[in-house]
């Protein structure tokens, strides 16, 4: 039986030739997996998502920072 330091460089050496003998499949594209749905995102509609996200933020840090400022 191996010591245990080379059993585990065992593991790792076996755990390199499995990922090394993996093939990469391609990714599919989420157009794709979307297209009988008819969903056309612009890329305006996302500029608005992230304003909106940011301006909610701002609101919930503001009142996150009164409270802790309450205490202190």
């Amino acid at each position: 039986m191996l010591p245990v330091e080379k059993q585990q460089e065992v593991l790792n050496f076996v755990e390199f030739l499995a990922q090394k003998n993996q093939v990469e499949r391609p990714r599919r594209s989420l157009k794709g997996l979307w297209a009988d749905l008819n969903v056309n995102i612009t890329s305006e509609d996302i500029a608005q998502v992230r304003r909106e996200m940011w301006t909610t933020l701002q609101r919930q840090l503001m009142k996150h920072i009164q409270l802790v400022t309450q205490f202190m």
